[in-house]
């Protein structure tokens, strides 16, 4: 990076703009030439003059297309740049690094929650489902019984959380919002951080229990229970039995200790949202190299947000394991835009009004700093929204922008770790997994010092590493995961982000 009295940085000799480190007055100089606008912290100036029609470089990748003459020193933002679609020209594989996966010996270790399937839990917590919207206040007057007093005789368990959600009825009984939201059912039943599982229906709801059980080759057992108001008697009864049934799996779960886990079974989410023009540069490298440690000692990273990697996905089909699973993204791309279509939307509806105040203009310079979260390991598999994730490294998970309905597949696929980096400064949890907040710059970080667990912003304000910050978000990582609370969780949030995405038609 070239960075001239301090001012804006050029983050490749081959870009035409340079990114402000502060506000820049009219008349001053950086980058060799005179700034002819105010150019708010983080947006944009032009390095030369762009005609109208010419590419707008930023990170050596196209971010957009001048609408009109731009002249140097100018500011660059959605007044004078025009967003242009994806081509579809990709190469598949043609820059696969494979990483150097440690020994099984050598690995890093947390305490984790050793499951009978195998799997490892990073929280040890119950949980009550509902497969319709109608069952949701049984769920949740059951989850409220189990308070903090009731709960302090198990120590051992992190609560009881209920996940609720606005769909299971008035929908299509199959198609692709049926099989997402069984997906995620399925996913959260078989979470490792749910040691628990209490599954309510209400009885003639499209999305039955039994559809889910026969599906899935589901039997209840000690640990997973289900039931329907309509078959209980109604929402007392259904609320009475809840009870007695989480009661009763209580003694068991506070049974359940950490022991020493190699952190090939972590797998992490990797979620960005409230995105600045600093994501791409601070926090999301340093999670990327985050991402890459992971890998190396043999576990996960999932990326996801479709529509956040549009315009970059030639960038992760290079990296592709091979063809096919680099056709798989393509494929995923291709439904986004006829998605949209459709719906008569655009991809560029994002970035968000947050995201265009800080800096980011177009989809493709969002997205170009999004990707920057999976690292450099090979891409190995493309997955659907929630399914389980089959294969370690570095994977993909088709899902919206939205950050709830993102992470809620992703915690479905088996991630149980979040990492979320942010630069306008998200507050967000997601039980039954811990979400570590990163965040983009130090005004920020010290502005929400009480939600931010990592202050990626060191990057600039104290010249630190990526390769430094990437080890101390690893480092948080394996320590949230042995049980220290995020910033997230000792707040208390993640009760309410269970959001399942809603595809199709609500009839």
């Amino acid at each position: 990076m070239n960075n001239v009295e301090n001012l804006t940085v050029k983050l490749n000799e081959n870009d035409n703009v340079a990114t402000a480190l502060r506000e820049v007055n009219a008349g001053e100089i950086t980058q060799d030439l005179e700034s002819k606008d105010i150019i708010p912290k983080g947006h944009k100036i032009a390095l030369r003059k762009i005609v109208k029609g010419e590419k707008i470089i930023k990170y050596d990748q196209l971010i957009g297309i001048a609408s009109k003459d731009i002249l140097p020193g100018e500011h660059v933002h959605v007044e004078n740049t025009n967003f242009q679609s994806t081509d579809h020209d990709y190469e598949f594989s043609t820059s696969v690094k494979l990483p150097n996966i440690l020994e099984p010996e050598k690995r890093a270790t947390f305490k984790g929650y050793k499951r009978q399937n195998g799997k490892v839990g990073t929280r040890n917590y119950i949980g009550i489902l509902t497969s319709v919207n109608c069952s949701a206040t049984a769920a949740k007057n059951i989850a409220e019984a189990f308070n903090e007093e009731k709960l302090s005789n198990f120590p051992n368990v992190d609560g009881v959380v209920s996940f609720t959600h606005g769909t299971g009825c008035g929908m299509a009984d199959s198609g692709d919002g049926f099989d997402a939201l069984q997906r995620v059912l399925l996913g959260y039943i078989q979470h490792p951080n749910l040691a628990g599982i209490l599954l309510i229906g209400l009885g003639c709801e499209a999305n039955q229990i039994k559809f889910l059980m026969d599906a899935f080759n589901l039997n209840e057992n000690p640990f997973f229970k289900t039931m329907t108001l309509q078959d209980m008697g109604g929402l007392r009864k259904t609320i009475k039995a809840g009870i007695k049934c989480i009661d009763d799996m209580l003694p068991e779960v506070n049974s359940i200790e950490r022991t020493d886990q190699s952190v090939e079974h972590l797998s992490v989410a990797l979620q960005c949202g409230g995105s600045d023009a600093w994501s791409g540069i601070t926090s999301n490298p340093s999670l990327g190299h985050a991402a890459d440690l992971i890998v190396k000692n043999g576990g996960t990273a999932i990326l996801a947000e479709t529509p956040e990697i549009y315009g970059a996905e030639h960038m992760l089909t290079r990296r592709a394991i091979s063809p096919e699973v680099g056709k798989k993204l393509i494929d995923r791309i291709l439904w986004w835009e006829d998605y949209v279509t459709r719906n008569k939307g655009s991809l560029n509806n994002n970035p968000s009004p947050g995201n265009k105040a800080g800096g980011l203009t177009t989809i493709l310079e969002k997205s170009l700093g999004a990707a920057a979260k999976g690292g450099t390991t090979p891409l190995n598999d493309v997955l659907l929204y929630a399914q389980q994730a089959e294969k370690k490294g570095f994977l993909f998970m088709d899902s919206p922008g939205y950050d709830p309905a993102s992470v809620t597949g992703q915690i479905a696929s088996g991630c149980n770790v979040v990492t979320f980096t942010t630069g306008r400064g998200s507050c967000f949890g997601c039980k039954p997994s811990p979400s570590i907040k990163i965040a983009t710059n130090t005004e920020m970080y010290n502005n929400m010092i009480e939600d931010m667990d990592v202050n990626a912003g060191k990057v600039i304000s104290d010249n630190k590493s990526i390769e430094d910050v990437g080890q101390e978000i690893f480092d948080l990582i394996v320590r949230v995961a042995s049980g220290e609370k995020s910033k997230s969780e000792t707040q208390g949030l993640g009760d309410l982000e269970f959001v399942p995405w809603q595809i199709g038609a609500t009839m």
